[in-house]
């Protein structure tokens, strides 16, 4: 009885141990997929793979040639630094002065920090606008820039050039003159603004279809920003000095007197180096110049990668039609 079972186990065994011969193997050939088969499918549809990537590449070079060249001009800028006496004065009072409402001078790196974001805000592109009139037409309505007479040809739907109207039809809440906030979206895509974090140097580039416009842009963005937060600085010294006076009047402690005093020393210090320096907090290091070669579009590089889609998708298109077809024809 022993020994009967243990055939039976062994028998057991060995069947379990050895599955039936070419079993997995056929699985594999139908789940294999056969490349010469793949490679005989795209060869028969040939035709129809370099009709759809030859019309690819035509379409690919009209649009590459419909882009308009975009001009690339910047500048280098590096940041004021803060004067030494400031700086300890404003370790020295800084806490009478923030009980007293004054704002001291701040580090050259908290200045660069503010221009920055200051300069790509809605607030400084409103007040760009109004000190150029020009910007706001050649930002919205350009069609093209001429070289042959470096002029600007502007969108006859959108903007008349002899009366200076805007003419565009557009649905409500937009006027035909663009808003601020609808001009702003268009302006991001043209400004750049990068700060090296190990230089502290800070790079400001335009692109615009005219060179000559990208750089003037440029130098009047820089101007404009100093002139603002220049400005700024000296309203708001000036306002802490009208406090302050005011308050030496209301107290009659000496030493008290005297910190206010200083106080109103440093803000005459601040309006004296703003009304000094007309590159309030970025010199320029590097000016903006008016760029010869363009930046963009690669169309060599449009007309590369519109064929190879165009390939791609005609493969694509073959081997799903021989797939479906054979499917149709097996049932």
């Amino acid at each position: 009885m022993t020994k009967h079972n243990n055939e039976y186990s062994q028998s057991g065994s060995n069947q379990i141990e050895n599955p039936t011969p070419n079993q997995h193997p056929r699985q594999f050939e139908e789940d294999e997929i056969d490349l010469r088969e793949l490679f005989a499918v795209i060869w028969a549809g040939k035709g129809l793979i370099v009709g759809v990537t030859s019309v690819f590449a035509v379409l690919a070079v009209v649009y590459a040639l419909m882009q308009p060249n975009i001009y690339r001009s910047e500048a280098l800028l590096a940041p004021v630094q803060a004067g030494d006496s400031a700086s300890s004065l404003a370790s020295k009072f800084g806490g009478l002065a923030s009980l007293a409402g004054v704002s001291l001078p701040a580090g050259s790196m908290d200045k660069t920090s503010l221009a920055i974001e200051y300069i790509q805000s809605r607030v400084f592109l409103k007040t760009f606008i109004h000190n150029h009139p020009d910007v706001l037409p050649a930002l919205m309505a350009v069609e093209k820039w001429n070289a042959g007479d470096n002029t600007l040809q502007f969108d006859n739907e959108m903007y008349e050039v002899a009366t200076g109207e805007w003419i565009r039809e557009v649905d409500f809440p937009k006027q035909p003159q663009p808003s601020v906030q609808e001009a702003h979206l268009v302006f991001e895509k043209i400004l750049s603004i990068a700060q090296d974090k190990e230089t502290a140097f800070v790079t400001l580039a335009i692109e615009h279809q005219s060179p000559y416009v990208a750089a003037q842009w440029v130098t009047w963005l820089v101007e404009d920003m100093n002139n603002a937060l220049r400005d700024n600085d000296i309203a708001q010294a000036e306002r802490s000095i009208a406090y302050l006076q005011s308050e030496i009047n209301n107290t009659s402690l000496s030493e008290m007197r005297s910190s206010l005093f200083e106080l109103i020393q440093s803000q005459t210090q601040t309006i004296m180096l703003a009304n000094a320096s007309p590159e309030y907090i970025f010199k320029t290091v590097d000016p903006a110049v008016v760029p010869e070669l363009k930046a963009k579009p690669k169309r060599a590089l449009i007309v590369v990668l519109g064929t190879m889609l165009g390939g791609m998708l005609a493969v694509l298109i073959v081997l799903i039609r021989h797939f479906v077809n054979k499917d149709e024809s097996d049932e």
